[in-house]
């Protein structure tokens, strides 16, 4: 025991030692969060989250927002033109307003001057109603031109007249003799008065010297007026 040596250590200058170092408790907790929190992360976004789309469902996505974006400018636009029509189609219908007004007040000065005018007209001697107020027969490339007025009495304008004037063409043939034409009935409705200008065929060669007239009330086999005119 005395004679044995035990060799003491004395730290030099040149010498190291190692010391054995461990991770940290406080950076294992972190890392493992992180760890769980992106994992969680991921999986709330796979389970709930929404799908994420492929290149192609992208591209098509965006070509059919561009599609709907040209499809609602084109609707603008169709909406401008319409709007635009609205307001010339107003502004025609406020300038056919006003015209018809003028139209009205044209038609109603025109019948004051006709009844102006049928007031003034020279009654018929016989003193009917209806009455035959003026005629005309003349002959033109043949045929028998009519120029007739017929007329009601104003206290009878209210209620109309309905009936058929008759007219008997008086004329001398090729021949020398005589002859009587009957033409056919002309249906007539009148209020206060109603003209007739019309023309007839004659039978072949024969000239028109006198044309009887004669006004029939509808159902009733009694002239209400009758008249003789010569044709000029």
């Amino acid at each position: 025991m005395l004679g044995s040596k035990r060799t003491a250590f004395k730290p030099t200058p040149y010498s190291y030692s190692r010391r054995k170092r461990r991770i940290p408790r406080w950076l294992v907790l972190m890392i493992t969060g992180a760890v769980l929190g992106v994992g969680g992360l991921l999986f709330v976004q796979t389970s709930y989250g929404p799908t994420r789309l492929t290149v192609a469902q992208s591209e098509k996505l965006g070509f059919d927002l561009n599609s709907a974006n040209s499809e609602n400018h084109r609707l603008q636009a169709r909406v401008a033109e319409l709007e635009k029509e609205v307001e010339r189609y107003e502004t025609q219908l406020t300038s056919q307003t006003d015209r018809l007004e003028n139209h009205d007040q044209i038609v109603q000065q025109l019948r004051s001057e006709l009844n102006t005018f049928m007031n003034a007209v020279a009654p018929d001697p016989r003193g009917t109603s209806p009455s035959i107020n003026a005629a005309k027969y003349s002959v033109v490339d043949g045929k028998l031109q009519q120029e007739l007025l017929i007329m009601q009495d104003a206290d009878k304008a209210d209620t109309p007249f309905i009936g058929e004037i008759k007219l008997t063409v008086m004329g001398r043939y090729p021949n020398g003799k005589t002859g009587y034409v009957d033409l056919d009935p002309i249906p007539i409705k009148l209020d206060r008065y109603v003209q007739l200008i019309e023309e007839f065929d004659l039978p072949n060669g024969m000239t028109p010297r006198q044309v009887t007239v004669q006004v029939f009330e509808q159902d009733n086999p009694r002239a209400q007026a009758n008249r003789t005119l010569n044709v000029r």
